[in-house]
């Protein structure tokens, strides 16, 4: 999961203890919050940071339910066409399990050819991807240095 640290960095994750990350108006990245199960590994991802990375872990700790910001006329993710009846966005509870010694940066994500077929970076800018649970081991290894 993506966010940018100036919004809701993995200090903050870690002072609140969990968050719904709301807000997502991405369909594939709706889906990938959909698919999740209880207990599943996040990494947490810096984005529009010097330098982006993968920061640290947290943990799906409530299955996808409606965005309640998308019935909210005065949010900027209110969605005109979203009813309680049929939802059109939906969020996860995650919850903070740890920070990493070191962030482990876009560019060695990039550079490492065991993270070369990452959704990440084949999708871009996309806040919500999966990661494989070798990848996931992997960038862990390397945040732990």
């Amino acid at each position: 999961m993506k966010s940018e640290p100036d919004v809701f960095s993995i200090d903050t994750l870690k002072k609140d203890k969990t968050t719904w990350w709301t807000g997502v108006r991405n369909y594939t990245a709706r889906n990938n919050m959909q698919a999740m199960e209880l207990g599943d590994m996040i990494l947490f991802y810096h984005s529009n940071a010097e330098p982006s990375g993968v920061i640290g872990i947290a943990e799906v700790s409530k299955l996808a339910a409606p965005d309640q910001l998308q019935f909210d006329k005065k949010s900027e993710y209110y969605a005109e066409k979203a009813t309680q009846e049929k939802p059109i966005w939906f969020c996860t509870e995650i919850k903070y399990k740890s920070k990493f010694d070191q962030l482990v940066s876009l560019d060695q994500i990039k550079h490492d050819p065991k993270l070369k077929n990452m959704a990440l970076l084949k999708q871009g800018r996309l806040s919500v991807s999966p990661v494989s649970e070798a990848e996931f081991k992997h960038i862990c290894k390397l945040g732990e240095k």
